[in-house]
């Protein structure tokens, strides 16, 4: 194999070194990326649909107790608190719309049926308050406790996503460690690799070099050449022997032409 041949499958071998660190590294941040997305894509939605949900409730249930404090109207509700109640019925519906859209966690699938199904109990006693057909009597035994497991339901959304949250992100935190341990180990075996390289081809050239440089001392010593250059060139030796054995052989040559 020659010279040329060695030197370029040397580079090719370090340039694969540093193709494979920056694949290795891409991967894996990409990963620690895609880890991240999880997260706020699916759990953290839904942490947000579930606060939506308890303000948008605690507005549907002021409006509604207000029925209670407003003799004035026969029972009915003001054109504020009815404004306050739709406007939280809109956002609860909303949010619990996206919500049922967006079951990922274990359990949750069964808490957001819960609540769908408290949720239209809920929405029938409303009613029934808002017409004024509902006394004090449906409002503590029915519309309290209906609005209280519904808060519960939502509770539960809320809490197992944050624990989902928790546990992703130690996940996250796991395998960051584990990036930076096998990049550790893969970074250690490329640099061995590419100091064996460093320390290997200067040493094959020298060694060539100087072998090549003394055989042609040798030889110009054997062949009656005075040779006295001192530098430890072997490039330069070589090349100034070269030049006296060129020389030498251009006089025989010229001696022999002559006789």
């Amino acid at each position: 194999m020659i010279l040329k041949t060695k030197l370029s499958l040397g580079l090719g071998f370090l340039f694969l070194i540093v193709f494979t660190l920056a694949g290795f590294c891409s991967y894996y941040v990409a990963r620690l990326g895609q880890d991240s997305n999880n997260i706020l894509k699916d759990n953290y939605n839904s942490i947000v649909y579930s606060r939506n949900m308890l303000s948008a409730l605690d507005d549907m249930k002021t409006s509604i107790s207000s029925v209670m404090y407003n003799a004035s109207h026969a029972g009915r509700i003001s054109n504020y608190y009815l404004k306050l109640f739709e406007s939280g019925r809109n956002v609860f519906e909303t949010n619990l719309k996206a919500e049922n859209n967006n079951i990922t966690e274990i359990h949750e699938k069964e808490y957001v049926e819960r609540l769908n199904h408290d949720y239209e109990m809920f929405l029938k006693l409303c009613l029934q308050m808002k017409s004024g057909l509902g006394g004090s009597s449906v409002y503590l035994s029915g519309f309290l406790p209906a609005s209280e497991k519904m808060k519960q339901s939502i509770n539960n959304i809320y809490d197992v996503n944050m624990q989902a949250v928790v546990r992703k992100n130690q996940l996250a935190k796991h395998d960051s460690a584990n990036f930076l341990t096998s990049m550790g180990i893969i970074g250690s075996f490329c640099i061995l690799l590419a100091m064996g390289y460093f320390w290997y081809f200067p040493v094959y050239i020298s060694t060539t070099l100087s072998y090549l440089s003394e055989r042609m001392r040798n030889l110009l010593k054997n062949s009656g050449v005075a040779f006295d250059v001192k530098t430890n060139d072997e490039a330069y030796i070589i090349l100034q022997a070269i030049n006296l054995l060129e020389n030498k052989l251009g006089v025989k040559k010229e001696d022999t032409h002559n006789e």
